[in-house]
């Protein structure tokens, strides 16, 4: 009985499967989907709603929802004209702000009882988003500078030409294999680390309140604080990470704009 009470007590941190739900539908084959997918399909419909309810019925003095609504696309829209100019930044807008929304929305379904995992917690969608953005930046520099975008990126004018022995290589590298990787990796590593730090905390919370011994309770208060702690620096952390991806986008787009080239 003392080895049985001494297993149920045993705490048990979380694991990376957590971010690998089995399937819900379609099992094995390739449209399978699992809780993950599912709540990116819900992140997906209450943006829908939320771009609708505020945008539906457009007053001059906006009311509450059409007033919030307005100040987060115009975040969007100054950072877009700040970085491509008012022209370009009009020809990108759409894509910079479903981008900002959409990483948003799926980085806060992290925090929703009942979900408790980010839409970008696991790579296939940071990584499409990625894609994204690169055929963007790329599509940008061919539409601007067909002729030279990808010589001048690769053989950067002005450098000696033995140079390019080692400036071609760390340009094509740096900016062709480097910046769809780090996009998708700055995101999914941070929602991974912020969802297993939450986890962390709130079992460990459960385990000091109800499994541990009378004197380890008091720990439990410590980590229930720090949980909600957390949680609102999660907050934080995934309004960041939606407006560093975008941000980024938009300054590889400036690049590839650039007279420069």
């Amino acid at each position: 009985m003392a080895a049985g009470s001494s297993k149920a007590a045993e705490f048990h941190g979380p694991s990376i499967n957590e971010f690998f739900p089995g399937a819900i539908f379609f099992a094995g084959t390739p449209f399978e989907i699992d809780r993950v997918v599912i709540i990116r399909f819900i992140a997906v419909f209450v943006l829908m709603i939320f771009a609708f309810a505020g945008t539906r019925a457009l007053k001059l003095v906006p009311n509450r929802g059409q007033a919030f609504v307005e100040y987060a696309f115009d975040v969007v829209r100054r950072n877009t004209f700040d970085n491509l100019g008012e022209k370009d930044g009009k020809r990108f807008l759409p894509l910079l702000a479903s981008i900002f929304f959409g990483v948003l929305f799926m980085n806060l379904t992290g925090l929703i009882p009942g979900m408790n995992l980010a839409g970008t917690s696991r790579i296939a969608m940071p990584l499409v988003l990625a894609v994204i953005a690169y055929v963007a930046f790329i599509y940008a520099g061919l539409r601007k500078h067909p002729g030279t975008f990808l010589r001048n990126a690769l053989f950067p004018p002005g450098v000696p030409w033995p140079l390019y022995i080692i400036v071609t290589p760390i340009e094509l590298v740096s900016t062709f294999v480097l910046r769809p990787v780090t996009l998708t990796l700055r995101l999914l590593m941070n929602m991974v680390v912020g969802h297993l730090l939450l986890v962390l905390f709130f079992s460990a919370t459960q385990f000091f309140l109800f499994d541990a011994s009378f004197g380890f309770k008091a720990f439990g208060v410590g980590t229930l604080a720090f949980g909600i702690a957390f949680s609102f620096f999660e907050i934080l952390v995934g309004l960041l990470q939606a407006y560093v991806f975008m941000l980024l986008t938009a300054v590889y787009i400036q690049l590839a704009l650039a007279d420069e080239h």
